[in-house]
């Protein structure tokens, strides 16, 4: 199952690397690949054994730092 997150907040490569470690450690999470937009909404796509609880993902950027943009 995939998941995509709209992420803002994020400028360079330490950002990219903050968010793959937080959303990585969330439960049930296989995969995650992050499309850097410097100044704009960067995306995360999460993949996961089953649909990851949303507050944990929301959790986990935000614990890296960043703040997630609902749609």
């Amino acid at each position: 199952m995939q998941t995509t997150i709209k992420i803002s907040g994020m400028t360079c490569g330490h950002c990219v690397s903050s968010v793959l470690e937080e959303l990585s450690e969330v439960p049930g999470v296989e995969k995650v690949d992050v499309q850097l937009n410097a100044g704009g909404v960067s995306t995360a796509d999460v993949t996961a054994e089953t649909e990851p609880d949303p507050a944990e993902l929301r959790k986990a950027v935000e614990t890296a730092g960043y703040t997630v943009v609902d749609a």
